[in-house]
């Protein structure tokens, strides 16, 4: 096998880390699988674009989805590392309002599979991010909802120092009361 899956607060979000093999040379792992993914995961997922980001210390992007056409995501950092967090936008879910945080970084090499029905977004920890996504459906400029970063209702515990570096989009994102949810 070459993935192990670990479980988070959230049924369906998933920690995907890979079986890495090292030596004096340095390292190597698969990285993606579709077939091991799909069957591990118990899914069938096929993903139609893939996202590259990069980013300096302190930018926070987030809290971001779509509704018409929601994007599944698995999420990994290549470079440097992020405070990755989630939150569950499911109206009929256990954990509706509830988030997930959890450090990606290149170093662990962990990545994160994030179904449709949740916000995502992120904190850099380091001087620089280059992270990768995989999405399940292409991105509508029309279809962009944005949760508010600090929304006192999720009360998402960010590890900032000083005040994060953020768009006016994300600045003007919606407190969770007024979202409009899957």
């Amino acid at each position: 096998m070459s993935f192990t899956i670990s479980n988070t607060v959230f049924q369906d979000v998933k920690i995907i880390e890979p079986n890495i093999f090292r030596d004096k040379r340095g390292i190597f792992y698969e990285s993606f699988n579709n077939e091991e993914f799909n069957r591990l995961l118990n899914l069938n997922i096929n993903f139609v674009q893939d996202n590259h980001s990069t980013s300096s210390s302190n930018v926070l992007r987030g809290m971001h989805y779509q509704l018409r056409k929601p994007q599944g995501k698995l999420i990994r950092v290549i470079k440097g590392s992020i405070y990755d967090v989630v939150v569950d936008l499911r109206k009929k879910s256990k954990t509706f309002g509830k988030y997930f945080a959890i450090v990606l970084s290149e170093s662990s090499n962990k990545q994160i599979w994030i179904p449709e029905g949740f916000a995502h977004g992120f904190y850099v920890q380091s001087e620089e991010v280059e992270i990768l996504y995989k999405m399940t459906d292409y991105w509508d400029p029309d279809d962009q909802h944005c949760l508010l970063w600090n929304d006192n209702f999720v009360n998402i515990d960010w590890p900032i120092e000083g005040a994060p570096i953020i768009s006016e989009k994300d600045c003007y994102g919606k407190k969770f009361e007024e979202c409009s949810y899957f």
